[in-house]
């Protein structure tokens, strides 16, 4: 297969993965509005407290710095980056996640690292799957306060435990073994390479390498302290932005009912959708509050005005770092192309 046609191959699916991503978040919008009525709609939200929701806002940008701060931790091992960069890059992330199909904003803030502090893109993106990992942990540990702690009974919370506890669960497993026994690892994918052709196999250990580098700071028991602390920092704080507009609608509701809809809507994040998991969003927020005996109309424009908090503001500032880089859109569209030429199964350093 030529470059090209690999790369039109790639394109199409990608584009595919998108369209079915954007007919799933269609179905859950159906789902979550059906029923509506608009008078009733506009009426919840006629109350609410603006200035609330701006503290909201505010708040949702301390979380962004401490997410950036644990990814300084993760990132040790590999190499030291100042707090106030990563702040602007995962801000950028979040903007390319929010806006473009594909979580492209992972790609990007990976691209940026390499491009404003020559980070090795392997190594990096390695960090963010161990990112991925503890947000999961900290997603299903949410859940399970919440269930403990309120009487809540609901189908959806329920299969999103059932589908998401399993995936973790092994995730968690093979990414701590492989932190934690880095010189096996080596050993095995040393035999396993030997069988490939001779450029396959120097291509396997150079990746096998830049991935363990990223691992170190796994075993690193002041870095994963850190991670782990920031983790559950971060989105406590999140959670608490949740809350706020929760007072914004002057709801009456407990911090672990946030707790709750914190880890339930970023589990259900693991279902392909549009950018921002638009629907997927809307119908597992309100669901978890009918759950907890909000109205549906209520529950409803509680799950869009939220959403718009966590949404808009950090879309806004995140293109504006994206501007300060001199960057553009093209930089969002283009960043899954650009890491691809540096990874060394591609021909790069």
């Amino acid at each position: 297969m030529t470059e090209t046609t690999q790369t039109s191959s790639n394109n199409n699916s990608r584009r595919f993965a998108a369209v079915i991503g954007v007919v799933i978040s269609i179905v859950f919008l159906v789902i979550a509005f059906r029923g509506l009525q608009p008078q009733d709609f506009m009426s919840s939200l006629s109350d609410v407290n603006v200035g609330l929701l701006l503290v909201g806002a505010l708040t949702y940008f301390i979380a962004v710095v401490v997410i950036a701060w644990r990814w300084q931790f993760l990132l040790q091992s590999v190499q030291s980056v100042p707090l106030t960069d990563l702040t602007k890059i995962v801000a950028i992330g979040y903007m390319g996640n929010n806006v473009y199909p594909l979580r492209a904003g992972e790609a990007l803030r990976l691209f940026l690292l390499k491009r404003n502090h020559d980070m090795p893109i392997t190594s990096s993106a390695t960090t963010v799957v161990v990112e991925r990992v503890f947000d999961g942990i900290v997603m299903l540990s949410f859940i399970l306060i919440g269930l403990f702690l309120l009487d809540v009974t609901s189908q959806q919370i329920q299969q999103i435990l059932q589908f998401a506890v399993p995936i973790f669960a092994i995730a968690v497993i093979v990414f701590f073994v492989l932190a934690s026994f880095p010189k096996a690892l080596r050993g095995l994918i040393v035999r396993l390479a030997s069988i490939l052709p001779e450029r396959l196999e120097t291509v396997a250990l150079d990746l096998s390498e830049s991935i363990l580098i990223g691992f170190g700071s796994l075993r690193s028991p002041l870095h994963l302290i850190g991670a782990v602390v920031t983790s559950y920092s971060t989105w406590a704080i999140e959670a608490g932005v949740y809350w706020i507009v929760m007072q914004a609608f002057d709801l009456q509701l407990s911090y672990p009912v946030a707790l709750l809809v914190v880890g339930t809507v970023n589990l259900a994040g693991l279902i392909p959708a549009s950018p921002g998991q638009v629907g997927i969003y809307e119908f597992f927020v309100s669901s978890v509050l009918i759950a907890v005996g909000i109205g549906e109309t209520m529950a409803l424009a509680y799950a869009v005005v939220v959403h718009i908090v966590i949404w808009l503001p950090i879309t806004l500032v995140g293109f504006f770092f994206l501007i300060q880089y001199g960057l553009g859109w093209s930089a969002i569209s283009n960043a899954n192309a650009l890491n691809k030429d540096d990874n060394p199964s591609d021909g790069g350093d």
